[in-house]
Parts: structure tokens; C-alpha cells; sequence
């Protein structure tokens, strides 16, 4: 098989073929399936690989006249054999008109058949035919002025035609001159050294699938203020049953961190991470082989030396792209320099990476984990206790003011519910110990009927539990003041408790 690809290159395939049914010569012994060498179905691109748009524009109709209303832009943008050409056409036919024009005034006036009289002043001095018409006009629109043919003071109507032939030279020459020279000083060329990689890799990076590809500089002026942008283009449709053949959709290279701004001195890698956002969450090695899709890279930039801003562009379709591939380094460390070794640019090399998508991998992860249900579990309970203690707030406030007093003395069942929801917590907590931790805390003096009896305990005597807290001497302090306070008379003692009720 290797001889038949260095015979018929890399854009043919080897396909095997059985005889049976097939109409081909039957095999003999020991001889194996025959090999039939088929094209392989050329992949229609959008952007070719040196950046070119595969896009026509056909039908335009009355449409084209648009493009003589630009027209400097029209001729900019002409390939060159069509710039050249009319460059040349132009100043030709310019020549021949306007020395047309000075052979038609010398013929009016005469001067052909009286230019060698020796008293007669000619409009034009040795001026005799429309050779000698020719190379006065030359003479005068190049300003080389030999001296031996020139305008004298009797002819009016030379002076009118030498004005308005510098006025028009000097618009042909602007006009022309500057359309070769945009066209010479633009930056589409300085693409051609901006290097991409030839494939674009998947493979984990910091623990995520990322897909990643190469872009490098090949001269030493930077790239101002480069930009790059990822598009895919991929056919669609909508649930409307709209078909979009060409959608374009986003990728993220680091819009929201700053990483698509590059410091393009040396070889960078370029990453974009598949998550939940990315279009390539479903996307696996499996799915690969049936996925059609093209991925549009743009970097811009501008040029250092020129100051204009330089575009370059490539493509990776679903076949360029290389499931658990990696690149090789190409930066090593010299003495005194950093040293880019471009042969290795191009070459990558196989890494693990799981042939499943972010998906896929996300379901796993949550079938085994038997944590995670009990935590959905408990923050749905958490949240009903919350929505209940809310009601009952909702309650209160519509009730009359007397109730409302007697509502907002009596806090316990409130109080009892929140503590109710945090053993409920507690319980589910208890779930995510280990089994000797559990063995703990399920002991039967740490029930929960223990912790609401004690809890509306501490309710009901909230002074008791106050003054047990209290350091020793305050402690004796307080007591004393209860005994004062019990010997105290009766109207006192009324007095005393209609200031705390």
C-alpha cells in the first residue's frame, strides 16, 4: 500500500474489495483481497487554506453599476495583468488624443504647408506632421523641454489647449499613479508570513477538552495590536424547518479573558475550551467521522513597518481536525536567545485523551456519584422550610393587630421549624460521613426528639440559660438581686413586671 501512495500521492485511498458479487477475476490460493484505488470526494471549502473565499457572485443584473460608482476601489481591487493593462491603455490613448488635438490646430491654422517660410510665426515652432505633433506633447507632459519645439505668442488657442493638458496629466497621473501605488503597498502579502498549523488538535488541557491550534510569525517586525476570531461554519436547521447551509457560530479563544489579543513573537497555540457554551459540547471521536463542519480562523493585526492593518485567514474542516493529538515545543532555550525551531511547526503527537464528549463525560460523572442526589435532596428541602417560615410571616401580617401581638410573643413554632430543618440538614449531612462517623452521631442519646425537647427548654427559660453563662461572681450578683427582688412589697414587685411585660 505504501508503494501504491508514493505512485498515486495521498489524495488517493486504498479500498478493499472482495470477489464475491463483484464481478472482478476470482482470487487463487494465497493470494489476498484485491486493492482498487478510488478518488477520494474532494471536501468543499469556504475558506481555503491560504485564506481565499471560495465565493462567486453571479446574477448582479443592474447591480454591476455599483461598481463603476467606486471606481478607484474597482481598479485597486483588479489583479494585476487587468491594472497593468489599463495603466498602459490609458496614457497611451491620452498621448494620442492630445496630440491629435495640436495636429489639428497647426493643420487649421496652416502651419503644415508654412512652416518653412522664413517670416511666418507658426502656432507651435517646427511642428510639421503628427510625428513631430506627438513628441511636442511628449515633451511637455514628461517637462523635458529640448528647447526646439515650443509655443510662440500668436496662438491663442495653444495656450487654452497647454492648460487644459497639464490640468488633465495631472489628474491621470494621481489617478493611476496612486491605484498602482495602493495596490504595491497593500499588506496582503505580509499574510504570507503568518503560518498556521496544517491540522487543529483536541486533547485535554488543564483538565478540560480543548481544541487547539498553531499560529506563528515569520518575520521579525510584530504584529500590532493582533486580534484573532474563530468561526464555525456548519449547516443547520431550525425547529421552524428553516435550512441554514453556511451558519456561522462563535468560538471562543479568550474574548473574555484578553487571550485572543496576542503577542505574536513567537509560535502561539491557540485554544478554545469545550464546555457547556461551546458548540462542540456534543462533539466526540465517534461523532467526528459524520460531523461536517469548517472552522475560520482570522488574525489581524497591524503592520509595524507600514502602520496598515494586515488580515490573514485559513480554515480546518472536520477531517484537519486530530482527536488526542498534541504539539510538539518548538522553543528551546540557547544561550543568551530563545530559539523557534520551524520544522517542527506542523508536527503533533499522540496524547490519552477520553474519546468521549464533555457531555458524555458530564452524564458519567453524575450516574457515579451517589453524593450528589442526596445534596439536590437536601437543598430542595432547605428551600421548602424557607418558603414555609415565609408564609407564616405572610400570615401574621394579615391578621388583626391583637393577634398579631399575641403571634409575636409566642415565637416557639417558627423557632421549632428552623430547628427542625436543621436536624433535617444534619440527617442528610450524615449520609456523606463515613460509616464510623455515622456510627457516632446515631447514638440514641442524640435523638431528635432530645434536641426539640432541650431547644424549647431554652425557649421557655431563656433568663435561666443567660445567667448559667455568666462568670461566678456575676452569677451571685444575679441571684442576690432575685432574692431582693422577692422581698420586695407586692406593689413593687407589680410595678417591676408591667416595666418588663
Amino acid at each position: 500500500m505504501s508503494a501504491l501512495r508514493r505512485k498515486f500521492g495521498d489524495d488517493y485511498q486504498v479500498v478493499t474489495t472482495s470477489s464475491s458479487g463483484s464481478g472482478l477475476q476470482p482470487q487463487g490460493p494465497g493470494q489476498g483481497p484485491q486493492q482498487q484505488l478510488v478518488p477520494k470526494k474532494k471536501r468543499q471549502r469556504f475558506v481555503d487554506k491560504n485564506g481565499r473565499c471560495n465565493v462567486q457572485h453571479g446574477n448582479l443584473g443592474s447591480e454591476t453599476s455599483r461598481y463603476l460608482s467606486d471606481l478607484f476601489t474597482t481598479l485597486v481591487d483588479l489583479k494585476w495583468r487587468w491594472n497593468l493593462f489599463i495603466f498602459i491603455l490609458t496614457y497611451t490613448v491620452a498621448w494620442l488624443f492630445m496630440a491629435s488635438m495640436w495636429w489639428v490646430i497647426a493643420y487649421t491654422r496652416g502651419d503644415l504647408n508654412k512652416a518653412h517660410v522664413g517670416n511666418y510665426t507658426p502656432c507651435v515652432a517646427n511642428v510639421y506632421n503628427f510625428p513631430s505633433a506627438f513628441l511636442f506633447f511628449i515633451e511637455t507632459e514628461a517637462t523635458i523641454g529640448y528647447g526646439y519645439r515650443y509655443i510662440t505668442d500668436k496662438c491663442p488657442e495653444g495656450i487654452i489647449l497647454f492648460l487644459f493638458q497639464s490640468i488633465l496629466g495631472s489628474i491621470v497621473d494621481a489617478f493611476l499613479i496612486g491605484c498602482m501605488f495602493i495596490k504595491m503597498s497593500q499588506p496582503k502579502k505580509r499574510a504570507e508570513t503568518l503560518m498556521f498549523s496544517e491540522h487543529a488538535v483536541i486533547s485535554m488541557r488543564d483538565g478540560k477538552l480543548t481544541l487547539m491550534f498553531r499560529v506563528g510569525n515569520l518575520r521579525n517586525s510584530h504584529m500590532v495590536s493582533a486580534q484573532i476570531r474563530c468561526k464555525l461554519l456548519k449547516s443547520r436547521q431550525t425547529p421552524e424547518g428553516e435550512f441554514l447551509p453556511l451558519d456561522q457560530l462563535e468560538l471562543d479563544v479568550g474574548f473574555s479573558t484578553g487571550a485572543d489579543q496576542l503577542f505574536l513573537v513567537s509560535p502561539l497555540t491557540i485554544c478554545h475550551v469545550i464546555d457547556a457554551k461551546s458548540p462542540f459540547y456534543d462533539l466526540s471521536q465517534r461523532s467526528m467521522q459524520t460531523e461536517q463542519f469548517e472552522i475560520v480562523v482570522i488574525l489581524e493585526g497591524i503592520v509595524e513597518t507600514t502602520g496598515m492593518t494586515c488580515q490573514a485567514r485559513t480554515s480546518y474542516t472536520e477531517d484537519e481536525v486530530l482527536w488526542g493529538h498534541r504539539f510538539f515545543p518548538v522553543i528551546s532555550l540557547e544561550e543568551g536567545f530563545f530559539k523557534v525551531d520551524y520544522s517542527q511547526f506542523h508536527a503533533t503527537f499522540e496524547v490519552p485523551t477520553p474519546p468521549y464528549s464533555v457531555k458524555e463525560q458530564e452524564e458519567m460523572l453524575l450516574m457515579s456519584s451517589p453524593l450528589i442526589a442526596p445534596a439536590i435532596t437536601n437543598s430542595k428541602e432547605r428551600h421548602n422550610s424557607v418558603d414555609c417560615l415565609d408564609g407564616l410571616d405572610d400570615i401574621t401580617t394579615k391578621l388583626p393587630s391583637k393577634l398579631q401581638k399575641i403571634t409575636g410573643r409566642e415565637d416557639f413554632p417558627k423557632k421549632l421549624l428552623r430547628m427542625s430543618s436543621t436536624t433535617s440538614e444534619k440527617a442528610y449531612s450524615l449520609g456523606d460521613l463515613p460509616m464510623k462517623l455515622q456510627r457516632i452521631s446515631s447514638v440514641p442519646g442524640n435523638s431528635e426528639e432530645k434536641l426539640v425537647s432541650k431547644t424549647t427548654k431554652m425557649l421557655s427559660d431563656p433568663m435561666s440559660q443567660s445567667v448559667a453563662d455568666l462568670p461566678p461572681k456575676l452569677q451571685k450578683i444575679a441571684g442576690g438581686a432575685a432574692r431582693m427582688e422577692g422581698n420586695l412589697p407586692a406593689k413593687l414587685r407589680k410595678m417591676n413586671s408591667d416595666r418588663f411585660t
